[in-house]
C-alpha cells in the first residue's frame, strides 16, 4: 500500500510539472540570460552591446518574457529602466537555473585526488585472480577511496551490463551486442598442465587425445567451448571429470593422471606447481576482454578505471614459451 500511495504520489509531481513545462515551454536560457544582462545594466542598448545583439533583439525578447510571466518587468525611470518587483525577486531563481544547466551540458570533472568510487566487475576466478588484485592495488594508491565488488560472470549475458548489475565485465568470451563495447586486454595460449611426478607429458596427439581430461563447464547447459572447438575438427578428448571454476583443478589433479588444457598464464600462480606442454592439437585462439556498456564510455571514472586494468594487463609477465617438462608420453 505504501509503495502504491508514493508511486501516485510521484506520478502527481511529474504531472504538475509537465504542465508548468507546457505553460512555460517557450522558455529558453538565451531569453533568461538576456534578462539578466537587461537587469545588470539597467539599459536595453547596454545589454544589447554586451551580448553583441541589435537592441530590437533585446526589445524583442523583454516583450516575450512580459507575457510568459504577465508582468511589465522594466518600467521607465528618468532615462533609464527599472526593474519591477517581480524581476528583482526572479534575479536568484533565474541564476541558480542558468548555473543547473551549464552543470548539465559540462563534462563532469574527474578528480582522482579527491574520488571516492565504487565499482561492480564481474568476472569469473582466473580473470579476477589474475588482474584484480593489482587492479585494486593500483586503484586504491590512485585516489582517495575505491571499493570493488568482484561478482562471477558465469557465461556473460548483455543484460549483466545492460541492467547495471555490474560496471565493468572481464572474460574471454564478450556477450554479442551493439550496444556494449569491448577492448582487448591480453592474448595468451592454451597449454596442456599435468603433475610430473604421477605422469608423462602428453606430447603426441595419440597420447593427448587417450589421456583422463579435467575441463570447466561454467553452465551444465553448455558444453566447454574447447570441446565444441575440437568437435569442429572432428576430433574428442576423454574428459573425466568436469568442474564449475578454474581453482578446484589442482585439487583434483595432484597425484593423478589428469591432464588439463588451461591458459598458459594460469601457470604464474592457480597451476604453478604443475608441469605443462604445449598441446598436440589446434586449441583455436585465445584472448581476454573487458566489456562494457556504451552509457558509460564517455563517464570520466568508468574510463579512469578501464584505464587502470590496461595498464595491469600491460605488465603482466609474458606467457612462458617453456614449461617444466618429463619424458615424452
Amino acid at each position: 500500500m505504501f509503495c502504491a500511495a508514493s508511486n501516485r504520489n510521484h506520478s502527481s509531481e511529474i504531472i504538475k510539472y509537465m504542465n508548468v513545462f507546457d505553460e512555460f515551454g517557450s522558455l529558453d536560457a538565451r531569453s533568461l540570460r538576456v534578462l539578466l544582462c537587461v537587469l545588470e545594466e539597467r539599459s536595453v542598448s547596454g545589454a544589447a552591446d554586451r551580448l553583441g545583439i541589435t537592441q530590437s533583439a533585446v526589445s524583442h525578447t523583454i516583450e516575450k518574457l512580459r507575457g510568459q510571466f504577465s508582468d511589465p518587468l522594466f518600467v521607465r525611470d528618468g532615462r533609464g529602466i527599472a526593474p519591477t518587483s517581480r524581476v528583482v525577486a526572479l534575479e536568484a531563481p533565474i541564476r541558480r537555473v542558468l548555473h543547473d544547466l551549464r552543470e548539465l551540458v559540462t563534462p563532469p570533472v574527474f578528480d582522482p585526488a579527491t574520488a571516492r568510487l565504487r565499482f561492480t566487475v564481474a568476472a569469473n576466478d582466473f580473470q579476477r585472480d589474475l588482474l584484480l588484485p593489482e587492479l585494486y592495488r593500483r586503484g586504491r594508491a590512485r585516489v582517495a577511496g575505491l571499493a570493488l565488488d568482484i561478482v562471477p560472470s558465469g557465461i556473460p549475458r548483455p543484460d549483466l551490463l545492460r541492467k547495471g548489475h555490474a560496471d565493468l565485465l572481464v572474460t574471454p568470451h564478450p556477450p554479442d551486442a551493439t550496444d556494449l563495447v569491448q577492448r582487448r586486454l591480453l592474448r595468451d595460449r592454451l597449454v596442456c598442465f599435468y603433475d610430473a611426478a604421477a605422469r608423462s607429458a602428453p606430447r603426441s596427439r595419440k597420447s593427448y587425445l587417450a589421456a583422463r581430461h579435467i575441463t570447466l563447464r561454467f553452465s551444465p547447459s553448455e558444453p566447454a567451448r574447447f570441446d565444441l572447438h575440437l568437435a569442429s575438427q572432428g576430433v574428442s578428448r576423454n574428459v573425466e571429470l568436469t568442474v564449475s571454476n578454474f581453482s578446484a583443478v589442482p585439487s583434483f589433479m595432484r597425484g593423478t593422471d589428469l591432464v588439463a588444457t588451461l591458459p598458459s598464464l594460469l601457470g604464474l600462480g592457480l597451476m604453478e606447481n604443475f608441469a605443462w606442454c604445449e598441446a598436440p592439437v589446434d586449441t583455436g585462439r585465445f584472448a581476454m576482454y573487458m566489456v562494457w556498456h556504451e552509457r558509460m564510455t564517455r563517464d570520466p571514472a568508468h574510463r579512469w578505471l578501464r584505464e587502470q586494468l590496461l595498464a595491469v594487463a600491460a605488465d603482466l609477465p609474458k606467457p612462458a614459451r617453456s614449461g617444466r617438462r618429463s619424458s615424452a608420453g
